[in-house]
């Protein structure tokens, strides 16, 4: 196989979208498998819509997935002048055409065609003027567009052998002289893609089903610039659960990668659940470290059929696709805890958490207490959140906490602080004597272990579940358990009235 050259195109109209983040992946992946080059190229032709706060969107979200690019990144922008004179040399090797039809005639044609009930193609009526006839319409400043000449003299076919569907073939007939520069001079899509493929060497080009389209029109640009025309692959969509495809516009945020990161998603599992949005190694599988996946990848296991982002818009449990959170905690729960550690300060710095002794003399106990609460966390901001009572005293209460384990029982008002002074008298602090002080104490009271156990979870944690509690009294510390066991009667006059 020659060089594997792939890119990643984005155009910096808005934020990464993830199925732009899947598409880098890919190429990320297969160029890694083969020791080739990823090229980031910013395709920001689109002036009015581009802007410098999207361009600096897709490169921080590259960067948190960690996909690394080898060259760029490229503006297409940079390269205008070689676009609009490859144009130009297509026209003068016979390639193209100005066309100078109105949108008023093309709209009239269209119309025609429509109540024929027949598909609108553009009949050529431009590619049959003479020279001199062309010049005139110039002299006279009738604007044009330059479309491409497709040949059908004989028929014939334009086809492929896509990666991932196999042989795609289309006949010329089918494809209209398409435009490939606007009347304002400026080249389209299919041009300037194409010649900035060209520039780039690109062996391999990986992209949306969506593209598929464009496909046989740049196969001819390529052939007509007597270019190598490269491998394609095209990926199938993303579609929700109504099979409508995903999009910044329909979707909102949920599809954006920055969302994610906002999140507590930890970059790779994002990464790992994008995979699967459209490939397989071919058995059930789904979690792969970067140096498996990078090993397993191969265009040919890249499903034919659309995926589904299983994404229910009002379900206050799945903020996104509940397969994204599976894999998220996946790694919250296996991952080595000092990476964990990493993740969760830079969240403690930006939410005011951090104590720089959980960098120091205090890490030793940092890490035991990410390992003791991770269990049940579904991303890094829970560490913030559901486990704030453990770093700070102004935590939150679960209402259904309160009412179900502190309020049903008003004894605890007494019983508690009771505890806290049990607790001071103890010698040591620790598993065993705690464990042993609080059931011999519920056995004098007459009720059982678990009206104290979870009476005191809910007052010291604020949460109706959790780790060993007794693991959670000693994580927390003597003082800080016997003084949050004190204040046992605000939280009934909070709750209460």
């Amino acid at each position: 196989m020659p060089e594997v050259r792939v890119r990643f195109p984005p155009s910096p109209t808005g934020y990464l979208h993830i199925g732009g983040a899947r598409t880098a992946l890919y190429n990320w992946l297969f160029a890694k498998k083969h020791n080739g080059k990823l090229i980031l190229r910013i395709e920001d032709t689109d002036t009015e819509r581009s802007t410098q706060e999207s361009i600096d969107g897709i490169i921080e979200g590259l960067e948190w997935l960690g996909i690394t690019w080898d060259e760029g990144p490229y503006f297409q922008t940079e390269f205008s002048e070689e676009h609009v004179a490859r144009a130009r040399q297509l026209v003068a090797d016979g390639h193209a055409y100005k066309c100078f039809c109105s949108k008023e005639e093309l709209d009239r044609k269209r119309d025609v065609a429509q109540e024929a009930k027949q598909e609108y193609g553009y009949d050529g009526t431009c590619r049959r003027l003479s020279a001199a006839e062309v010049a005139e319409k110039e002299a006279g400043g009738q604007p044009f567009v330059v479309r491409f000449k497709v040949e059908r003299e004989g028929g014939g076919e334009v086809s492929f052998d896509d990666k991932v569907l196999g042989r795609v073939s289309r006949s010329v007939n089918d494809i209209e002289d398409f435009v490939i520069v606007r009347s304002n001079g400026k080249p389209l899509y299919l041009l300037c893609n194409v010649v900035d493929d060209i520039r780039d060497r690109i062996s391999h080009v990986i992209r949306g089903q969506d593209h598929l389209g464009n496909t046989s029109k740049q196969i001819l640009i390529y052939r007509a610039l007597g270019a190598q025309v490269p491998e394609f692959a095209h990926m199938p969509l993303t579609l929700d659960l109504n099979k409508a495809k995903i999009s910044k516009r329909s979707h909102g945020e949920i599809v954006a990668v920055q969302f994610y990161k906002q999140r507590g998603f930890i970059p790779w599992a994002l990464a790992n659940f994008l995979l699967l949005l459209g490939w397989s190694g071919g058995d059930d599988r789904e979690i792969y470290s970067r140096e498996e996946l990078i090993d397993a990848f191969v265009l040919e296991r890249i499903n034919k059929s659309n995926s589904i982002f299983n994404y229910r818009k009002d379900d206050p449990k799945f903020f996104t696709d509940p397969k994204a959170i599976s894999i998220n905690e996946h790694y919250l729960r296996t991952m080595p805890i000092e990476e964990i550690a990493a993740l969760v300060e830079a969240d403690f710095k930006t939410q005011g958490l951090w104590d720089d002794a959980y960098g120091t003399t205090r890490r030793a106990w940092f890490l035991e207490t990410l390992l003791l609460i991770r269990e049940r966390f579904h991303t890094i901001k829970d560490f913030a959140e559901m486990g704030r009572a453990y770093f700070a005293d102004d935590y939150a209460f679960e209402e259904a906490a309160v009412r179900k384990n502190v309020l049903k029982y008003p004894e605890l008002k007494e019983w508690m602080p009771a505890l806290a002074d049990r607790f001071d008298a103890l010698p040591d602090f620790n598993l065993e004597a705690v464990e042993g002080l609080l059931r011999t104490m519920a056995e004098e009271l007459g009720v059982k272990p678990g009206v104290l156990i979870n009476g005191a979870r809910a007052v010291v944690t604020g949460r109706l579940a959790g780790p060993s509690m007794f693991e959670v009294l000693v994580t927390i510390g003597r003082a800080r358990v016997t003084a949050r066991l004190r204040q046992v009667g605000e939280l009934f006059a909070r709750f209460e009235g």
